[in-house]
C-alpha cells in the first residue's frame, strides 16, 4: 500500500487519459471538470478516503443531521441514491404535523408538538429533534434516536 505523498506523485506523472482512467475507477464516473489539479485532487482524495475507511458511522449520520437542517432546493442535479438536502427534507418530515412524541429524561416527560415548519417543546419552536435532544440533555444525540424514532441495527 502506498503512502499519500508516493501516490500523489504518481498521479501528477501520469497522462491526462492516464488520470482519466484513474478518475473512472476511484469514482466510478467520468469527472465533469477535466482540469487536471482537479482530477488529481479528487482521485487523491477518494484513494486516501478507501486507505483510512472514510468516515466514521458517527460522522455520516451527523453529516446527515446537519444536511436534514439545511433549506437548499439543489433541483434536478441532486444525485440517485444520496441524501440531499431536498432529500433529507422529505425524510425529515415524515412525522405529520400535530403528532405529539413523548420521551421520559431524568424524571422529566419531555414532549415535542410537530409542527409545519419544525418542532414545539416548553413554548419554543426548534429546526429539528437534535436541537432539543441537545437543549433537553446538554449534549449532542441523533434526535430521531432521542425520541425512539429509529430502529436499532444488528451488529453483524
Amino acid at each position: 500500500m502506498t503512502d499519500a505523498r508516493t501516490d500523489l506523485d504518481d498521479l501528477q506523472a501520469m497522462t491526462t487519459g492516464e488520470l482519466l482512467d484513474a478518475y473512472v475507477a476511484a469514482w466510478g464516473k467520468p469527472p465533469r471538470v477535466k482540469r487536471r489539479d482537479h482530477m488529481i485532487k479528487r482521485v487523491a482524495w477518494k484513494r486516501e478516503e478507501a486507505r483510512t475507511g472514510g468516515l466514521s458511522k458517527k460522522a455520516r449520520d451527523r453529516l446527515e443531521e446537519l444536511i436534514a437542517e439545511l433549506d437548499l432546493d439543489l433541483g434536478p442535479r441532486s444525485v440517485a441514491g444520496t441524501l440531499t438536502p431536498a432529500r433529507a427534507k422529505k425524510k425529515a418530515s415524515t412525522l405529520p404535523a400535530g403528532t405529539t412524541l413523548r420521551r421520559p429524561w431524568k424524571g422529566r416527560d419531555i414532549v415535542v408538538r410537530v409542527l409545519d415548519q419544525g418542532f414545539e417543546h416548553e413554548g419554543e419552536t426548534y429546526r429539528s429533534l437534535s436541537a432539543i435532544a441537545k437543549a433537553v440533555t446538554g449534549s449532542h444525540w441523533n434526535g430521531r434516536h432521542f425520541f425512539g424514532l429509529t430502529k436499532k441495527r444488528d451488529s453483524a
